[in-house]
């Protein structure tokens, strides 16, 4: 049986091909996993974008320096199974390449999930290397699998960020200015925010989106990137940078006298990246990248195991009722199955087009995707 995969130039994140091979056997305590669905977003493309510096390119390797493939988070379910506590059939959540298989040797198991004991991921944030056991997990429904895939872990990464600012009394400052507004991760960190009393959430993005944006009902205000002068220099505020837009950092810190914190979390535009100079260059706060597995591990901490998934699974269910429902829901599924299809909606995806309101979510299986 053959295995497909996308796999994406590491120095040139636009060029991309299409993988195929022998699946490879199974050593004892090893288990096979078919890939059924998959969630293509702005955040996969900056998992590629950081690939090297936050080791993303790590979990799954290629043996081509050169080529990576990109993580992305979907279900699978284990076709093969020679590890005697996981069951063929049996359905899971993680992270995954984009392919259509993945192998993995199962340790730490649990009810709830395992992790994969594979030694290349030893030393990597271990929120990335476990699955999921779908008939134990409190957000799984089975209605919903592809609302998980699209909105689940960056919901997590939102709900951490807003956490992270109010742990840290949102850094003296009460205006939160969030860039590539129109991108899931930014409306999931703006609807956490606009719960927060006396917090002015400011979303910026491009003229095309600012509509969008503004339909959404979780920003204060909304404004393009060249209407970055409606918001007065002195205002004491927090710039979450969800674009990696270069250019736009060094206008927004050379702006904001009173700009209290910069937090780097994404890079949507990743075309400008470069542009705009390196943090250590920038007036005001240095640009500091957020890691959401340590607040996330923070939190564990102070709220134990159990109070932390109870706080985020009421949060979920809030956020994914709105998304979903309503006369104008935030998300709206398209479906992609097959390799070319897959390459073409990661193209799309990875040069910013399409409707914002749309989702993505793909399969390289061999058979559509229940």
């Amino acid at each position: 049986m053959s295995m497909t995969e996308l796999w994406v130039r590491k120095d040139d994140l636009s060029d991309t091909r299409l993988h195929t091979a022998e699946d490879p056997r199974l050593a004892d305590g090893q288990v096979r996993m078919r890939i059924e669905r998959f969630a293509l977003t702005a955040n996969n493309i900056t998992y590629a974008a950081f690939g090297a510096s936050m080791n993303y390119w790590q979990f799954f390797l290629t043996g081509d320096d050169a080529w990576g493939r990109i993580p992305v988070w979907g279900f699978a379910t284990v076709a093969q199974s020679l590890h005697p506590g996981v069951a063929v059939g049996e359905r899971l959540y993680g992270y995954f390449p984009m392919a259509s298989t993945l192998v993995v040797t199962p340790g730490r198991l649990s009810i709830e999930r395992f992790a994969d004991a594979a030694p290349h991921r030893a030393g990597l944030p271990p929120i990335y290397n476990q699955y999921l056991r779908s008939r134990s997990d409190p957000l799984y429904n089975a209605d919903t699998e592809d609302v998980q895939a699209l909105l689940r872990p960056l919901f997590v990464t939102s709900w951490l960020i807003d956490d992270f600012l109010a742990d840290n009394d949102f850094f003296g400052a009460r205006t939160m200015l969030l860039s590539s507004a129109s991108s899931k991760t930014a409306y999931g960190t703006a609807f956490q925010l606009a719960q927060r009393e006396g917090i002015e959430v400011v979303g910026l993005t491009s003229a095309a989106n600012k509509a969008f944006c503004e339909s959404l009902g979780c920003y204060h205000r909304v404004l393009a990137y060249e209407e970055l002068d409606q918001v007065p220099a002195d205002t004491p505020c927090v710039y979450i940078d969800f674009a990696g837009n270069g250019a736009l950092r060094r206008a927004i810190h050379t702006r904001f006298g009173q700009l209290k914190h910069s937090a780097s979390i994404g890079g949507t535009h990743v075309d400008q990246l470069a542009a705009g100079g390196s943090g250590k260059t920038l007036p005001g706060p240095r640009a500091t990248l957020f890691f959401a597995p340590a607040q996330g591990k923070k939190r564990v901490d102070d709220w134990g195991a159990e109070g932390f998934a109870q706080r985020q699974l009421a949060a979920w269910k809030a956020f994914v009722a709105r998304a979903i429902g309503g006369e104008t829901p935030w998300l709206q599924v398209q479906h992609h199955h097959g390799p070319a299809a897959v390459q073409a909606a990661y193209a799309d995806v990875r040069a910013g087009r399409g409707d914002p309101r749309v989702g993505h979510i793909l399969s390289l299986a061999a058979d559509r995707a229940r």
